[in-house]
């Protein structure tokens, strides 16, 4: 095999490949990518056995051929190459060598035969559909923050992706939650997705395929069956498995009864509850809100550090309220606003509070209060 690649698109291609792979291996061929040229193309292939990402990029082909070297490697080396750089690969497959050449730079890699290298059992999948890049940003973007780190609740480690009666009729929801907080977000059903199996989508897949959302233009094809899915763009392919699970029945615990409204800006209400947590204890991180007439006062009281408390306008009309809460997840919750106002509905101090997005009746949040 002999290629030669500008630097700038290997470097992508390579970036999104090595980003797979797992740092610590005990199969010394998941530590490597698998390229493979033919025609005008290479396609760069990296996988930890549970999710596979192959990446395509346009090369100059003088011998069409595949091998496997080390992910991290090739891409310290194309990382640090000048840019506008334009690298030669060659193989050499008798001696077990990748060559890896640009301007006075000589490189030369172990490789490990591609016949070693495992690639994902393709599946039938039981729905293909499209959706735009912004849309489906929209919907993992707003979710993943409420995604479980608890490995034993291991159904809970990732985002659920299903269809849902919305409130404009069916909709593609994402919902995430850990039990302390909870994400619904949803978007308008794509054609061709209403017999889509519902699945969880693992936290390292959703972070994986952030990077292929980046282009608001691009149409993301997606592909889900019981155990799979799969998202491709025209030069990106990624496939995951999906977590072997059930998700708990969610809609049980979205508060349908609260009545208690607060409306704040957004914006202000992050940055007043970030100053304040400043002086809270690292374990707890409470902040109690005290609520009256339009007005909404934010305090913490952590013996051992220090007090503080910030007054904030707020539009409020009903009885007094006290009620605790994590700062993290307040803070995180607040920032998934894209609005300008967010509307607490409370009920009493022990009960779970939601959050919408000003009118937007599309995201839904929820969070547990605790003791203060």
């Amino acid at each position: 095999m002999k290629i030669s690649v500008e630097r700038g698109v290997l470097l992508k291609a390579v970036s999104q490949a090595q980003s797979v792979v797992e740092r610590r291996n005990t199969i010394p061929i998941l530590a490597n990518v698998l390229i493979e040229a033919e025609g005008s193309d290479v396609t760069f292939r990296a996988t930890d056995l549970d999710i596979e990402v192959v990446d395509k990029a346009p090369a100059q082909v003088e011998r069409a051929g595949a091998t496997t070297v080390a992910a991290t490697t090739l891409h310290e080396i194309v990382r640090k190459l000048p840019d506008g750089a334009l690298v030669t690969l060659t193989a050499d497959s008798a001696a077990g060598r990748l060559a890896v050449e640009a301007g006075r730079s000589n490189f030369s890699l172990a490789t490990l035969p591609k016949e070693d290298f495992p690639v994902m059992a393709s599946s039938e999948y039981a729905s293909n559909f499209s959706v735009p890049a912004p849309k489906l940003r929209r919907l993992f973007d707003k979710s993943k923050f409420a995604i479980s780190t608890e490995e034993t609740r291991y159904y809970l480690n990732g985002v659920y992706m299903h269809i849902a009666d919305g409130d404009d009729g069916k909709a593609l929801r994402c919902v995430a939650t850990d039990g302390h907080r909870l994400a619904r977000i949803d978007s308008d059903l794509p054609d061709g997705s209403a017999d889509m199996p519902g699945v969880i989508v693992p936290r390292k897949t959703v972070g994986e395929l952030r990077k292929l959302l980046d282009d608001d233009d691009m149409q993301i094809a997606v592909s889900v069956s019981e155990t799979k899915v799969r998202f491709a763009t025209p030069d990106i392919t990624l496939t995951s498995k999906v977590i072997d699970g059930t998700f708990p029945d969610y809609t049980r615990v979205i508060p349908v009864g609260n009545t208690r409204k607060m409306e704040v800006d957004a914006s202000d209400f992050a940055k007043a509850v970030d100053r304040v947590a400043t002086v809270s204890s690292e374990r707890s991180r409470a902040v109690k809100l005290q609520l009256d007439e339009d007005r909404l006062i934010l305090s913490v009281n952590a013996p051992d550090s220090g007090a503080a408390e910030e007054e904030l306008a707020v539009a409020y009309g009903d009885e007094r309220l006290e009620i605790g809460f994590n700062a993290k997840y307040l803070l995180e919750i607040a920032s998934q606003v894209d609005r300008e106002n967010a509307v607490f509905m409370f009920n009493s101090s022990g009960d779970p509070t939601l959050m919408r997005e000003g009118t937007d009746q599309s995201a839904v949040y929820v969070v547990m209060p605790m003791r203060v």
